[in-house]
């Protein structure tokens, strides 16, 4: 693993048709800019590691650890009536 520092406005390139720029630095929040051609997928961590529970799921997986993958239990189920996620 690379690990590099750059400020807002700076970059890194990868390969020939990869750039990733800093935006801006905030309260401890980076925002990044990313170039890259289409047909290369780009995807945060944690839905890939939702996409793979998800494929565990099929083959019998623990759906209480499946849920903690995704960041919690869920609520208490809604009445019959109601169709919003009760929070």
């Amino acid at each position: 693993m690379l690990i590099l520092q750059r400020k807002p406005g700076e970059s890194v390139v990868i390969g020939e048709d990869i750039s990733i720029s800093v935006v801006s630095v905030e309260g401890g929040r980076v925002r990044l800019a990313i170039s890259a051609p289409q047909e290369i997928p780009i995807l945060r961590s944690e839905l890939l590691d939702a996409t793979e529970a998800n494929r565990d799921s099929s083959a019998g997986a623990d759906p209480a650890e499946l849920l903690g993958l995704l960041g919690g239990l869920p609520h208490a189920a809604p009445d019959k009536g109601e169709r919003r996620m009760q929070k």
